[in-house]
């Protein structure tokens, strides 16, 4: 075990671990680590915890230092910096007649570097592009393409739920999600209904999979014949956070009757399920 503290560059950002070494710091103190792109800062998201060797990358860096105010400072003025710097390349943009939107843009720690992340349908020759904002920020730049899901966790917005888009808010890293796990929860396969603001499958599809996958296997499909307590029937419905069933049982002649059973009350036969192309994860 590795005492380690936890650190996030960015709301919503995957957390990182560092070593403190001789630095006694607090949750929400900002701080100078390094990392591969050179001196950033971050916020510490935990002061100080106990991490299994096997899941530290080796070797673990230190805090370079705790923030001064200069260095404060310093992160206020890149903040600042920020929305003219989106401004101006917004205008290059459409002075290069280029069909990229503009998404974000993060100023180095120390300024020497300027990234703008853009989105767009297709491969973007911005060589000229890049050579016009260097001439304007006198500074390094880089334009980073990003994909529609990268975009949506940028911008943030409200999902169908009425809540923060998880990737924005609460996901610190995509999850592998699928058509199948729509599926497996009895979800509508309408894209619609299933997809979000970014338009892929919705990321909380696989907050609980796991369940619904293993339900999936222990109820029977809507639609097929089940033996009742009460005689043969149809499913016509399935609940399977109750693991309960609904089924149509025909009463003498024409008349129906609709019964809930729990799923360990009836009987039935899952027929071999097709492995289909949908199977497969969407990125």
């Amino acid at each position: 075990m590795a005492k380690v503290v936890v650190v996030r560059f960015k709301k919503g950002d995957k957390p990182y671990y560092f070593s403190a070494g001789k630095y006694s710091l607090q949750k929400g103190q900002g701080v100078i680590v390094e990392t591969a792109k050179g001196n950033e800062y971050a916020v510490v998201e935990e002061p100080e915890r106990e991490v299994d060797d096997k899941e530290l990358v080796a070797p673990l860096k230190q805090i370079v230092r705790p923030a001064s105010e200069k260095d404060e400072a310093m992160r206020k003025t890149n903040s600042e910096r920020r929305p003219e710097a989106m401004r101006l390349c917004k205008e290059k943009i459409r002075e290069h007649k280029l069909d990229m939107k503009l998404v974000d843009c993060e100023f180095s720690f120390d300024g020497s570097k300027v990234v703008f992340s853009f989105s767009a349908d297709g491969r973007v020759d911005f060589r000229e592009l890049v050579k016009d904002l260097a001439s304007t920020f006198h500074t390094r730049i880089e334009l980073r393409q990003i994909g529609a899901r990268d975009e949506t966790k940028i911008l943030g917005g409200v999902a169908p739920c009425g809540r923060e888009v998880c990737c924005a808010g609460c996901m610190p890293e995509f999850r592998r999600v699928s058509i199948k796990m729509a599926k497996n929860q009895g979800l509508s396969l309408n894209p619609g209904k299933v997809s979000g603001l970014c338009g892929r499958l919705m990321c909380c599809l696989s907050y609980e999979n796991d369940y619904y996958a293993d339900a999936y296997k222990k109820t029977p499909k809507i639609g097929s014949s089940v033996s009742t307590p009460e005689g043969k029937g149809m499913v016509v419905s399935v609940n399977m956070l109750k693991m309960e069933v609904r089924v149509k049982i025909e009463k003498d002649g024409n008349n129906f009757v609709y019964r809930d059973f729990p799923v360990d009350k009836i009987s039935f036969r899952r027929g071999q399920e097709k492995e289909e192309a949908d199977n497969s994860s969407e990125d």
